[in-house]
């Protein structure tokens, strides 16, 4: 079930490349590759987080 919506995808896409792609080129260490987390949610448009405490930004109600 969706439950991250539009701008909150949007953001964690790119949030999620950006730390990727500053790991890849060395500006930040390792640490960066936390950066797959907000990708994969983005993309997903699921959050575990989200699911554990009852919140949804997605703005489709059922």
């Amino acid at each position: 079930m969706r439950n991250v919506g539009g701008i909150d995808r949007a953001l964690r896409i790119i949030v999620g490349v950006a730390l990727i792609v500053a790991t890849l080129m060395g500006t930040i260490g390792a640490w960066g590759w936390i950066g797959v987390l907000p990708l994969a949610t983005g993309l997903l448009g699921s959050c575990p987080a989200y699911k554990l405490i009852g919140f949804s930004s997605c703005s489709i109600k059922k």
